[in-house]
């Protein structure tokens, strides 16, 4: 029962039964119980607003016509009287309401300014409201006006009520079920989907076929985010799945050549010397898996502090190059590269540099069969930038593709082989980077043909 009364179903219900029954209770305190009273006030007014152009037109040479038209608009009666004897009455007023009564009487002798009276007429069994002014030194106008009994009209109402109430509340009952319906059961199933999705249903879709814009939106929304919950679940487990292989790799080959050491090359230095090389690369291998893992943390977490110095980009990518030679000589890879002269940017040097190596880095693992690297430098001196390019001739990315390519480990073929070079979380560090110094960064790749990453980076106006 509870559970019922909070039910967003009987919520609604209720609000539409309770605003009907609102809605009805002033149309009784309105039209039945206080229509009398509003309507004396409303008379009272009227004669106010009478008694304030008679006031006003006395001095008009054409007063008669005017008091005339005045009374018949108002249904009220206006006479003036010079002393106590009357000299003007309206064609409103009848026979009774032109007898000089106590109240004219009392007003005249005692020379009021104004002075309203409320009169019970017995014959008619009605109120006749009287208000009188003093228009000058022995001239006097009344305003009178009947107040017409309404206890008949109130009991016709009180019938026409009661009719209108039943109609009223059973069509707000039917409405008030229909609405609730209309909006509740969106919201349920909706409901439903959530708890689904929340335990790991990702291939769900959720209907915007309401015709209620915001559950549209919410639909959307969540069939937005059951799309990119899957994709982050999908992300998770392959980089669980890579981190291991990563992990695993480096620590199996330290195993095996340790115990190799210690069981068979001991007493052999050169062989000795070889394996101890080959834990030291891997031990090395994996100590970069782990930094960049946690440089990648940092720079998620924005934790990571930016150092701006004005540096030569170009003779920081000379610098860099010079650690890629032995891959020219042992592999047969060729790194294409202009020389340009000085050209100063602004950026924190340390982190570029970690950008560029990723990025070469990237373009080694994956460029074609020529084994051809192509790293171009752009000066736009009218713009105040410098665009660095790094492209490889590698089988390229599908366009659908591209957006995924800087999240960790992504691969387009979904089929994982550990790298040649690097920690395979290389484009997110260098995508994280980009974003702390807030420049333009992107991708720009053709199938069968090759790929290019490139950035820009603020120039400095110490270029000589």
């Amino acid at each position: 029962m509870k559970q019922l009364k909070n039910s967003l179903e009987f919520k609604v219900w209720c609000y539409l039964i309770v605003f009907s029954i609102i809605i009805l209770f002033f149309l009784w305190i309105f039209q039945v119980v206080s229509l009398k009273s509003y309507y004396e006030l409303s008379t009272k007014k009227e004669i106010n607003k009478v008694v304030k152009q008679v006031k006003n037109s006395y001095d008009n040479s054409d007063y008669e016509n005017i008091f005339n038209k005045l009374s018949f608009n108002t249904d009220t009666c206006i006479e003036l009287y010079d002393g106590t004897m009357r000299v003007y009455s309206s064609f409103s007023c009848n026979t009774k309401s032109i007898e000089f009564s106590q109240e004219k009487r009392d007003f005249i002798l005692k020379n009021y300014d104004s002075q309203g009276y409320e009169i019970e007429d017995d014959n008619l069994n009605n109120k006749v409201l009287l208000y009188g002014i003093k228009l000058d030194d022995n001239r006097y106008a009344f305003v009178q006006a009947s107040l017409i009994p309404v206890d008949s009209t109130v009991k016709i109402l009180k019938q026409q009520l009661v009719i209108v109430s039943v109609v009223v509340c059973s069509l707000s009952l039917l409405v008030a079920i229909f609405i609730s319906k209309r909006i509740s059961k969106p919201i349920e199933e909706i409901n439903e989907n959530a708890k689904k999705l929340a335990e790991g249903k990702y291939d769900l879709t959720f209907k915007d076929k309401s015709t209620i814009k915001e559950i549209n939106e919410l639909n959307s929304t969540l069939n937005y985010t059951s799309k990119e919950l899957a994709k982050t679940e999908n992300l998770r487990r392959e980089l669980l799945s890579n981190v291991s292989h990563d992990l695993k790799t480096p620590l199996t080959m330290i195993k095996a050549y340790a115990e190799m050491v210690r069981d068979l090359t001991y007493k052999d230095k050169n062989k000795r010397n070889q394996d101890l090389n080959v834990i030291i690369n891997e031990t090395d291998r994996l100590n970069l898996l782990v930094n960049d893992i946690l440089d990648l943390s940092k720079y998620q977490s924005n934790t990571i502090k930016l150092e701006y110095s004005e540096f030569d980009i170009n003779e920081l990518i000379e610098n860099i190059l010079k650690q890629y030679v032995i891959y020219e000589e042992k592999d047969g890879y060729k790194i294409n590269y202009k020389s340009f002269g000085k050209i100063n940017v602004i950026a924190d040097k340390r982190r570029i540099e970690q950008v560029l190596y990723n990025l070469i880095n990237n373009a080694l693992n994956y460029t074609g069969d020529d084994k051809k690297i192509y790293i171009r430098l752009i000066d736009s001196k009218e713009a105040d930038r410098v665009r660095v390019e790094i492209s490889d001739t590698g089988k390229g990315i599908d366009k659908k593709d591209i957006p995924l390519i800087w999240d960790r480990y992504y691969k387009a073929d979904k089929t994982y082989s550990r790298i040649q070079i690097g920690s395979g979380i290389g484009l997110s560090i260098v995508k994280n980077i980009l974003k702390l110094h807030n420049v333009t960064y992107g991708v720009e790749s053709t199938l069968n043909v090759g790929t290019t990453f490139y950035f820009e980076l603020i120039r400095s106006d110490n270029n000589k």
